[in-house]
């Protein structure tokens, strides 16, 4: 089947969600554009035709002025049917209609790999550079962290080492209470053995 620019303007596609794509209005905007010029080369190409009928039938002179030809006799593509074997110019503004599509094609084409490839590098940097800002956020908040713990482990050793010098300290002063009572009741044992029968009423 042949594509016609109605076919163009009816065609729907398919909403994509959550991919790249491209502006809706933009894109219609530029096939709109793309019809307008498909319908002057039909145009043009029918107009081609029905002025080599006229031609091939005879009636040059009368399809001499372009300008005086009316509107009615440009649709009129029968002449141009029962004439088949002359029809080289009609496919030459053809292929060039068919040519300029294509070129259209072409560069629409183009630009919108080339909108995706600027989009796909932006994503990138945008990626790399939150990358970069989480990483930086980790490593401060690990630096942080680590600091803290410093902190809390140069106080913990202090506390354990005062703690090291109080239990040393108190079991010296216990160590010499001690023995300053064991000495005490060695004293008074002592001095209860030399203590004569008599003195204690014997």
């Amino acid at each position: 089947m042949a594509l016609t620019p109605d076919d163009v303007v009816t065609k729907q596609f398919q909403h994509v969600r959550f991919k790249d794509g491209f502006d809706p209005d933009e894109v219609d905007d530029f096939l709109d554009e793309i019809v307008i010029e498909w319908r002057k080369a039909l145009e043009e190409n029918v107009e081609l035709k029905a002025k080599l009928a006229a031609y091939e039938s005879g009636e040059a002179p009368a399809a001499a002025p372009a300008a005086e030809a009316p509107a009615a006799e440009v649709p009129a593509p029968a002449p141009a049917a029962a004439v088949e074997t002359p029809a080289e110019p009609a496919p030459t503004v053809s292929a060039t209609a068919t040519a300029g599509i294509i070129e259209l094609a072409q560069r629409l084409h183009d630009e919108h790999v080339a909108e995706g490839e600027a989009k796909r590098n932006q994503l990138i940097a945008d990626a790399e550079n939150e990358v970069n800002r989480i990483r930086s956020e980790a490593e401060a908040k690990q630096r942080e962290e680590a600091a803290r713990l410093e902190r809390e482990r140069n106080t913990l050793e202090a506390r354990i080492t005062e703690l090291r010098n109080f239990e040393r300290d108190y079991r010296s002063q216990l160590r010499g209470y001690i023995e300053g009572q064991l000495r005490d009741l060695d004293e008074k044992s002592a001095s209860t053995d030399s203590t004569p029968v008599s003195a204690i009423g014997l």
